[in-house]
């Protein structure tokens, strides 16, 4: 069993993501949120702990590093934050759980788009804007 508090976020996220990539479940301790009786979240950290297959990371808005898994026990997908890891072990048996499909997106993506446009400066603006619409067009 790997302690969080002794290594670095790095070699944890390491040691997962080669975890990963052998196709080892991992058990995990970990601090969830509890709920109450109606589903909503308390705000009060409660120890769990699970045995999951993970098959992707990301990092959220809000920066955190999250690993999708499959739990052993539900069948169903999970997120885990890695700052909220306790202790962890690899194993070296193989995962038994199949992966979710990923499902075409089918709404246009939201938010801000991120465009490199090169144009003179010396153009006007009305100018300019059209080239960066153009850009964004296509």
């Amino acid at each position: 069993m790997r302690y969080t508090a002794n290594e670095t976020s790095t070699t944890t996220l390491t040691r997962l993501i080669t975890a990963h990539d052998r196709q080892h479940p991992v058990t995990i301790t970990y601090l969830k949120e509890e709920k109450d009786d109606a589903g909503k979240k308390t705000g009060r950290l409660i120890e769990t702990v699970r045995t999951v297959e993970v098959y992707d990371f990301y990092v959220s808005a809000a920066g955190d590093i999250l690993a999708k898994a499959m739990d052993r026990e539900s069948g169903e997908h999970r997120d885990f934050r890695l700052d909220r890891l306790i202790s962890y072990t690899v194993h070296r048996t193989a995962y038994v759980i199949e992966r979710p499909v990923a499902e075409p997106k089918s709404h246009p993506p939201r938010g801000l788009a991120t465009v490199t446009v090169l144009y003179p400066v010396d153009v006007p603006i009305a100018q300019r804007v059209e080239l960066l619409a153009d850009a964004l067009a296509a």
